[in-house]
């Protein structure tokens, strides 16, 4: 399992001082005051203020024994802004007004060095002034506040159902974080939000000994913009899927999903080996979601598109031209995908970005056409667009804020259908759970996915579990071969919890939402390796 690096400049603090209230929104004003008028003296003629106090808690067990508890805090100031029409940041801890006095005067000096080499004066979207705003997940339960002793018998409760049907070894963790941040900046706007995100997860395996061979399955869970409350294991967020088994959509069962994972993995262990060819698949979203992230979120990034990332992951084949032409087929007619930071339950759902701009919904692919990028203030003029996108933020105070990838979802068909429909007409196919490895080109184009779960599909019905899969397609190829899409009581989240981007790398956290999804004609090959 992943074991996520720290937020930047984070230090180690008791439990409890993750629920102890933080600075109140009247004194981050004073504070950002402070930095507005002191910016302004100098000749800024735009500054942004970002008071940011970030918490997390992780936690981290195997088999029978903790092995892990993190507990931190960061806290501190970055101010960005304009001078001679050019960028300055600076940050700091020193969260007083002396400190932050510095601090601004930082960032004008060095708006003021990089202005020397400035060819084109950097110009902003307009934004609405919001004035004195705030902003809350709707959480029921604050994780944070949950004893640390009730989580850790939660996570060996997991360990102990997956060891006692079968697993060999298992470990579990939870990923809790809390992000406390006040915005302010000269367009008029004083923005507080208190934003929450929780991820439990699991790695179970199963080992045949006499023959030395083993296979794990992940927990089939998604990062989500909730509280505790996600991990209640309500029954009426279940439902059985065609591989006959519990998925979950707002609440997540996790022993029972561990339950599962070992049966999973032992029967791995005598699954038939895939025969190479061309099938159609049945994809579940808890899978979907990672080849959206891959081979539509990122390659519509627009700082992608104009080259601005390419020693970070590459750039992308959808450039500007295709866009340009009104009528590049990215996928088929039934494809429409939306960017968004407003889903409810979503880890994108905030109600304002780091550049003050509220947060709303806009339409990358129509109809299976490429119509938009995801675009911020300094951005949107190049695509024509009369104001930001909303998807600027940074992962920390001490971070400069830049263009990060929002929700970017699949939209669900009209008509009615549910993974048992879909399946009926499907001769020749695999149905596919679960984040895999996976592999794309330096264009986000040419690809390889694979998965936790295969089903063989023989004649509307599944006929078995396989092992060694993988598909592999172009981005362009493989969404035009979307053919049925299910209706939206099947729609579901994905996610990523620490996606990385940008020189130094930031992370963030982001969702992908999609019904159950055909793709037809899809050649898959098989990864087996003989030792």
């Amino acid at each position: 399992m992943m074991v996520p690096s720290l937020v930047a400049f984070s230090k180690p603090v008791a439990a409890e001082h993750l629920i102890a209230p933080g600075m109140d929104a009247a004194a981050k004003k004073l504070l950002a005051d402070v930095a507005l008028n002191t910016t302004k003296s100098l000749g800024a003629t735009y500054t942004d203020v970002r008071i940011g106090r970030y918490l997390q808690q992780y936690l981290f067990t195997r088999e029978k024994n903790v092995q892990g508890i993190t507990n931190a805090e960061s806290f501190g100031v970055g101010i960005r802004v304009i001078a001679n029409g050019t960028w300055g940041f600076s940050a700091t801890s020193d969260v007083t007004p002396d400190g932050i006095k510095k601090c601004a005067e930082t960032a004008v000096a060095i708006a003021k060095a990089n202005s020397k080499l400035q060819k084109e004066p950097v110009v902003l979207a307009p934004v609405k002034a919001y004035g004195e705003v705030s902003w809350k997940t709707p959480i029921q339960k604050n994780a944070m506040e949950v004893p640390v002793k009730d989580k850790i018998d939660l996570l060996l409760s997991v360990n102990n159902a997956a060891l006692d049907n079968g697993a060999a070894f298992v470990n579990s963790a939870l990923f809790m974080i809390n992000e406390q941040k006040y915005f302010a900046s000269t367009d008029g706007s004083y923005i507080d939000q208190d934003i929450h995100r929780i991820w439990p997860n699991f790695t179970v395996t199963a080992v045949n000994r006499q023959e030395g061979v083993f296979r794990s399955r992940q927990a089939l869970s998604a990062p989500m913009g909730m509280g505790y409350e996600y991990l209640d294991g309500l029954d009426s967020e279940k439902f059985m899927n065609p591989a006959g088994f519990n998925s979950y959509r707002n609440s997540y069962d996790m022993v029972e999903d561990a339950v599962t994972a070992a049966k999973h993995a032992k029967e791995k262990l005598t699954a038939k080996s895939v025969l190479p060819g061309k099938y159609d698949l049945m994809l579940d979203p808890d899978h979907l979601g990672l080849t959206i992230h891959e081979s539509v979120g990122h390659p519509l990034e627009l700082d992608r598109v104009l080259g601005y990332e390419a020693n970070y992951a590459g750039t992308s084949f959808a450039t500007l031209d295709k866009w340009e032409t009104k009528n590049f087929k990215y996928g088929s007619d039934l494809v429409n995908i939306v960017a968004d930071k407003v889903q409810p339950n979503s880890l994108g759902n905030v109600g304002w970005d780091d550049e003050g701009v509220q947060a709303k919904e806009w339409d990358l692919i129509k109809n299976g056409v490429l119509v938009n990028y995801q675009a911020i203030r300094d951005q949107a003029k190049i695509i024509n667009e009369p104001e930001s996108h909303g998807c600027c933020f940074a992962d920390n105070w001490s971070s400069v804020q830049f263009q990060r990838m929002p929700n970017v979802s699949l939209k669900p068909g009209e008509a009615k259908m549910s993974p048992h429909d879909m399946i009926i007409d499907i001769e020749k196919g695999i149905y596919i759970l679960g984040r895999g490895s996976y592999s794309i080109d330096q264009q986000r184009y040419n690809f390889q996915f694979g998965g936790q779960l295969f089903y063989e599909i023989k004649n509307g019905q599944i006929a078995g579990m396989l092992e060694d899969v993988a598909y592999q397609s172009n981005t362009q190829e493989f969404w035009n071969s979307c053919s049925a899409l299910c209706d939206k009581d099947d729609y579901r989240l994905f996610g990523s919890f620490f996606d990385g981007k940008g020189q130094p790398s930031q992370v963030s956290a982001v969702s992908h939402g999609s019904p159950t999804t055909r793709f037809d004609g899809v050649n898959v090959i098989n990864t087996g390796r003989s030792i």
